[in-house]
């Protein structure tokens, strides 16, 4: 949504998005000197498998694997920096899932996965959401990679297009031209009455 939790708790509650149009008594008290560009670290990992910066910015595209027979690397070293499978075709980097903190029962644990390492940007690379991971693992497995987890992908997908997206091997492009207009409007007639700081 791209606010901070006070704006999207503003937004959840002008907008009467909570049941039965409720809305509460809401204070947000904003913090001085930050803009929306400001970096930040988290100084305690907000999950045992979100383990560094790279981890929380990738987050958004690997999770949807979570629900397909992919691995984002839980029980190695660095989850969500990684994924792959058994049956993908030879990368050049292979990882094997075992049991650990965080992940006590790992996909494919102990078993050799053939996948790609995130955990270095490319260059010119924004770190902002892609489908490309989602896209990749398809062009390498088809519909055994959804493995009769359809509704779960749906649920965080927030929808069943999605997956017929790429089941159609749409392209990228074409599938976020598909989230128009209801993207602009969002943008541009919904989230602005909320925003508390500058870009």
């Amino acid at each position: 949504h791209g606010m901070t939790i006070g704006e999207y708790a503003q937004m959840i509650n002008g907008e009467k998005w909570l049941p039965g149009s409720l809305q509460c008594d809401l204070e947000v008290i904003p913090c001085l000197n930050y803009t929306h560009s400001t970096p930040y670290t988290l100084p305690i990992p907000p999950s045992p498998n979100l383990r560094s910066d790279r981890a929380i910015r990738l987050y958004p595209s690997l999770c949807l694997l979570e629900a397909t027979s992919i691995t984002v690397g839980r029980g190695t070293v660095a989850p969500f920096e990684r994924f792959g499978h058994p049956d993908f075709p030879e990368t050049g980097f292979e990882f094997t899932p075992k049991s650990s903190y965080g992940a006590k029962s790992p996909k494919f644990e102990g078993a050799v996965c053939k996948g790609y390492n995130l955990s270095a940007p490319k260059e010119g690379e924004t770190q902002t959401f892609t489908l490309s991971y989602l896209k990749m693992a398809y062009a390498h497995l088809h519909l055994k990679m959804f493995d009769g987890q359809d509704k779960f992908f749906n649920v965080l997908a927030g929808n069943n297009m999605l997956i017929s997206q790429i089941k159609k091997e749409l392209s990228e492009e074409e599938i976020r031209a598909s989230w128009e207009p209801a993207l602009t409007n969002y943008k541009t007639a919904i989230r602005p009455k909320y925003v508390l700081y500058p870009e």
